[in-house]
């Protein structure tokens, strides 16, 4: 893109530090969030998405994504936008969509946006066709939208929840995904879902049956439709977050940290002491997995789950 920056050496990651504490099987939370305008580390470092270190994966590249919010849509958008890409964001929330793009391409140039709400058919269709006219196409959709405050298990299910959550969680990626088809068939092109860890292990810190089963059943679900879009060139692939550091993690801690009456750094530690790395991943850690399955770097990797995790679940 012109007027790029100049690639700058990477920065050393920041860390959470390991303490000898049980651990937990992870999953992805949302509560309501601390004021502020981002998540902070332990330390009280700013989280952070690193300098690209190498060719710029996106270069010229058109991503949609949908839900993006102060966490993990905002990161993958921002990283597309990094590595020389163009991003169009969709969201419910207009105002988080106005600060998102703004903070990422305060000139306008790279990003797009516009109110979508993935279980509108009609909605997700106008999104796509955002992209087109903007951009002049559609390389790559990425999935974040989805609805992950719905709490416990089967024996206190509203099943009427549960089925809002699958009608956000599964057919609202499918409606997305196949709204952007035509332009996917074009050229070929990448699909990345967000899954979580809890859709192919136990959680045992929150329950959250309904979005775990939302996200396994979206999983099985990437099988097939990587056979069906593979003759395309449509690749199809997972990225299954365990414990992922942003704000809705930020507000897990401090929630519970607030609930037992005890200090933060031990919430911390006991969701750490069960990861191989002595630390979270972060929401800027995830992005980077999702922009290399989106890119053409990916190419021959399809039907594919990837955990990010540091280590927590191994398979």
């Amino acid at each position: 893109m012109p007027g790029a920056d100049p690639v700058r050496p990477r920065p050393r990651q920041l860390r959470v530090p390991l303490a000898p504490r049980s651990g937990v099987l992870a999953h992805r939370v949302s509560l309501p969030l601390p004021s502020g305008t981002g998540p902070l580390y332990p330390d009280g470092s700013s989280n952070h998405v690193p300098e690209p270190g190498g060719v710029d994966v996106a270069r010229g590249k058109t991503v949609v994504v949908s839900g993006v919010g102060p966490g993990l849509g905002h990161r993958v958008a921002e990283t597309v936008v990094r590595d020389g890409g163009h991003a169009v964001l969709g969201a419910r929330t207009a105002a988080n969509l106005a600060r998102s793009a703004a903070q990422i391409d305060p000139e306008g140039r790279s990003t797009a946006h516009l109110p979508t709400d993935i279980t509108d058919e009609g909605q997700c269709e106008a999104l796509a066709a955002l992209a087109g006219e903007r951009f002049g196409g559609i390389d790559a959709v990425v999935h974040v939208a989805a609805w992950d405050s719905c709490f416990g298990g089967l024996q206190d299910a509203d099943f009427a929840t549960w089925q809002s959550v699958i009608d956000v969680n599964l057919l609202g990626t499918l409606r997305m995904t196949r709204a952007c088809l035509p332009a996917l068939k074009e050229g070929g092109g990448s699909v990345v879902v967000i899954g979580t860890q809890s859709s192919v292990a136990a959680p045992s810190e929150v329950r959250q049956a309904a979005y775990a089963a939302s996200k396994g059943a979206l999983t099985s679900a990437m099988y097939s439709l990587a056979r069906e879009l593979g003759p395309h060139r449509i690749r199809v692939n997972t990225v299954l977050p365990g414990w992922m550091w942003g704000p809705p993690v930020q507000a897990y801690v401090q929630f519970a940290a607030d609930s037992e009456g005890v200090p933060e750094s031990e919430v911390l530690d006991r969701l750490t002491a069960r990861m191989a790395l002595p630390e979270l991943a972060t929401d800027g850690d995830v992005a980077e997995a999702v922009a290399f399955l989106a890119s053409d770097r990916a190419r021959a990797i399809t039907g594919q789950s990837l955990l990010v995790n540091a280590g927590e679940l191994m398979r």
